[in-house]
């Protein structure tokens, strides 16, 4: 697959858990359900920043903070702090589900990542890891997240 440029097809199992994070407005952002989100170190130090692995890797002191639960745009020099600024974001110990082929039943228990902002990989390499493998069901791949999630592997 490739980056996300609509919304992703999730599903839930179980309860879902959400945050709501300001967004940074360093630079203008577009947001799709679905997205990795992080602190991106160079980008914004306090504020969530979505990961597109097109615009760059993931260093090993970007936090992993979730998958964006909703769509969300920000224009550069926005106000961060205002309600227009936040997006709601599925959070630990929400069980994701990715539409993806890339597992199976046989690697329930498996770290996850994501090669790119639509994609599920086992690949550690400079990709965010989101959690580990929960189940494989019709076509999904569910994850249970990894929140906060400090990248130092990456």
């Amino acid at each position: 697959m490739a980056d996300l440029s609509g919304n992703a097809s999730l599903r839930v199992w179980g309860e879902k858990h959400v945050e709501t994070f300001n967004l940074s407005s360093s630079a203008a952002q577009t947001i799709y359900k679905g997205h990795p989100m992080l602190i991106n170190q160079s980008k914004d130090t306090t504020k969530a920043w979505h990961w597109d692995d097109a615009d760059e890797a993931v260093a090993a002191t970007d936090v992993f903070l979730g998958i964006a639960a909703e769509e969300q745009s920000i224009e550069s020099g926005a106000s961060e702090t205002d309600v227009a600024s936040e997006i709601e974001v599925f959070v630990q110990p929400t069980i994701v589900g990715f539409k993806s082929s890339v597992f199976d039943n046989a690697d329930l228990g498996k770290t996850v990542y994501m090669s790119d902002s639509g994609t599920l990989s086992e690949t550690e390499a400079d990709n965010p890891e989101i959690g580990k493998l929960h189940r494989v069901e019709d076509g999904y791949a569910y994850v249970r997240l990894s929140t906060p999630n400090v990248c130092d592997g990456a």
